[in-house]
């Protein structure tokens, strides 16, 4: 039993990950402490969809879903500043400062690797408070059939479809996803401070129904050995309804439903000019298009096609009005070589371009953005005890001029122990939204006139973090500190109305009957999160597993008052200072025919602290999962079923609407899943190491 334990660590240490460093590492190797939530452990999960696994699995994560995507934060920074790839790639569908991640399907994931800490050297701009990397599986069957169908309460449905297809030099995956949800209702309570009257039977919804579907597809082609092509594509379709009753929009009702359409395309490419060194290209284009689905008459003010400003425009029933549309075009050239002494040089330079259409919420109806860069790093290794990188990025900014991002890291090895120290830094230029937007959103009887600021630096942060590992025979701990100061933090603070530009005053003032208050993006003085992860694994045998992570957070930003003259000291919107999860699994195979799988999870948090609308509750939500597998073969048919039940102890948030929640959970829920897959004529790429193929096969 032993012997087999250590087998299993040895093989968990050697997956290889590359979000760090841009190159390979095996995890015990890479010189920049990195997180991985594996395969087996997402299925064990049985998660519905991404936020839930990495709130569940990740202590240092905090989610705050609403209608325009998941309010993440991550080591007290929020969306903007977290980057999200996929295969490496940039995760497109930001609005209003939130990432939808429905676009991420939970079914096709391989692993997750999250690496914290500003990553601009690597990755440019919007990694200053990490990055997270969706590894997707990688189909290399002759033909691969799947279905997944997941069905819980409150009208939860979750589908998932793939077909893979490999001939000759040729492969193709083609990616389904529907999920859908009636949603629900935690309250019929609205906040009296924003209502004109005291409301206790609001048609308001903690969580709106909606439906949202993706189809993508990835095509690959290797004419030789050393050279592979790829292209891919998707579409994603999303509506939210809301509450509505056929007339003017009051607190709890509304005249318009929300809608998104997302499309992708990518094209690269792969040279490996020997066993070491390799060229890449990427080339990738993204929409994401967000409009009103007006269900009853409504009047509309804002700005024409034209340019011009009008008043009480009318939209009618079964229309729909654009109200941003945001593309991005990229071009990523990169290369890997190894040089003499034990360097790895990683070179590159990329491309890109922004583009803003919001035809009634800009002035002139669009905004654009570009930034060039360049970029080196090397991995060398000194010692057999010591590896160091250094890296330098040098960014062009269209409207922000230039900005250099150097970063430097260490590992020692101390016999068991690896110590792993970093000092990086961050640049993030404005975005065309946070320039130019502008908004109205009514609240009950107060309106909120959000408000670009052309006038915004571009903001920079040092990130310092150093942490001590230690793994013996199964069992790992480790152990982390960090501090990110931000210089120019960009963040919403509420301004008076003599500080409002006066041609924007005069065109949204209105009627006077509702009381309203401006919140513009402002440069914050400066701001610094600091804090510290404890995270423990134990693999106690080939059956049993345990672990658990613990997350302190404490922030601090200043801010100028100009209606006092003077820095007021506030806390960054959604930070809590405690947060921690805490699993134990079991699987045992009975038979070839059978394995069961039982996990026990729990995740909670301490208060969550915001500038406006209150703060979140505190909350501990436990989960139990079972997995059912059923049959082994390799080439043919496989059956898994997969029933549990979420927030054991029905816990519910019942904080009037309004304001800010702890937990949208609605308590205590059921769901079960049933997968069906047909995989024939397997095919293992040579170019995939040994030990990534046995960790792949352990997880089948």
């Amino acid at each position: 039993m032993a012997q087999d334990t250590l087998r299993i660590k040895d093989e968990a240490l050697s997956e290889l990950v590359v979000t760090a460093t841009g190159t390979p590492h095996t995890l015990k190797s890479v010189p920049v402490q990195t997180e991985v939530v594996s395969r087996r452990k997402i299925e064990q999960l049985g998660a519905a969809q991404f936020e839930d696994i990495l709130s569940t699995l990740c202590p240092g994560f905090d989610f705050n879903p609403g209608d325009m995507g998941s309010q993440m934060t991550m080591n007290g920074l929020g969306n903007s500043y977290i980057l999200v790839l996929v295969d490496g790639k940039r995760l497109h569908g930001d609005n209003g400062g939130e990432n939808d991640l429905s676009l991420i399907d939970p079914n096709n994931i391989d692993h997750i690797e999250i690496v914290r800490g500003a990553g601009s050297a690597l990755y440019g701009s919007d990694a200053i408070a990490g990055v997270i990397n969706v590894i997707t599986r990688k189909h290399d069957e002759g033909v691969l059939l799947e279905n997944t169908t997941r069905g819980g309460m409150y009208g939860d449905w979750r589908q998932h479809n793939g077909i893979g297809l490999r001939r000759g030099n040729w492969a193709s995956y083609t990616n389904f996803q529907l999920q859908h949800s009636n949603g629900w209702q935690n309250t019929p309570v609205e906040d009296p401070a924003q209502t004109e009257f005291f409301i206790t039977d609001s048609r308001n919804k903690t969580v709106n129904k909606y439906t949202n579907y993706q189809v993508a597809e990835r095509l690959t082609w290797q004419p030789r050995r050393n050279l592979e092509f790829h292209a891919d594509g998707s579409y994603y379709w999303k509506r939210i309804y809301r509450p509505t009753n056929g007339r003017y929009p009051s607190c709890d009702v509304t005249t318009y439903d929300l809608m998104y359409h997302n499309s992708n395309a990518a094209a690269g490419g792969v040279w490996r000019l020997n066993k070491t060194d390799r060229l890449s290209l990427d080339l990738d284009w993204n929409k994401h298009a967000y409009y009103y689905h007006y269900t009853a008459t409504t009047l509309e003010d804002g700005y024409d096609p034209q340019g011009r400003f009008t008043h009480y425009f009318p939209y009618f029933a079964g229309q729909k009005h654009l109200q941003s549309n945001q593309q991005r075009a990229m071009a990523h050239l990169k290369g890997i070589f190894q040089l003499p002494q034990s360097n790895l040089l990683t070179v590159g330079a990329e491309y890109r371009y922004d583009y803003l259409e919001a035809p009634t919420r800009v002035e002139g109806g669009q905004a654009h953005d570009w930034t060039a860069s360049v970029y080196a790093q090397d991995e060398f290794t000194l010692l057999n005890w010591l590896s160091l990188t250094g890296g330098l990025r040098l960014n062009q900014n269209g409207g922000f001029g230039f900005r250099a991002t150097p970063k430097v890291s260490a590992m020692f090895l101390l016999g068991e122990f690896r110590v792993r120290t970093g000092w990086s830094q961050g640049f993030k230029a404005p975005t065309p939204k946070e320039l130019h937007y502008r908004y109205l959103r009514q609240m009950g009887s107060t309106e909120f006139l959000y408000i670009g600021n052309e006038q915004l630096k571009a903001q920079a942060s040092n990130y310092y973090s150093a942490s001590l590992e230690w793994s013996h025979r199964g069992f790992s701990i480790s152990a982390t500190g960090y501090m990110n100061d931000l210089d120019q933090m960009i963040t919403l603070v509420n301004i008076p109305l003599s500080e409002v530009p006066q041609g924007i005053t005069a065109e949204y003032m209105g009627d006077g009957s509702n009381e309203i208050i401006p919140r513009q993006y402002q440069n914050m003085e400066d701001a610094r999160t600091w804090g510290g992860e404890l995270s423990l694994a134990w693999r106690i045998t080939n059956e049993w597993t345990a672990g658990g992570g613990y997350s302190y957070l404490n922030t601090r930003a200043h801010v100028y008052d100009t209606k006092h003259n003077r820095l007021n000291t506030v806390t960054i919107d959604g930070m809590a200072h405690h947060k921690g999860n805490i699993y134990a699994t079991w699987l045992h195979r009975f038979s070839t025919a059978y394995r069961l799988g039982l996990g026990l999870y729990g995740r909670a948090s301490s208060k969550r602290y915001y500038q406006n609308n209150g703060n979140g509750r505190a909350y501990q939500i436990w989960r139990l999962t079972t997995t059912h597998d059923l049959g082994r073969g390799r080439r043919g048919m496989t059956y898994r079923l997969e029933a549990g039940m979420d927030n054991i102890f029905n816990f519910v948030d019942r904080t009037p609407h309004g304001l800010h929640l702890g937990t949208t959970s609605p308590g205590r829920t059921v769901y079960g899943t049933f997968t069906i897959r047909f995989a024939q004529g397997r095919k293992i790429a040579m170019a995939v190491p040994k030990a990534t193929r046995q960790y792949e096969d352990d997880n089948e």
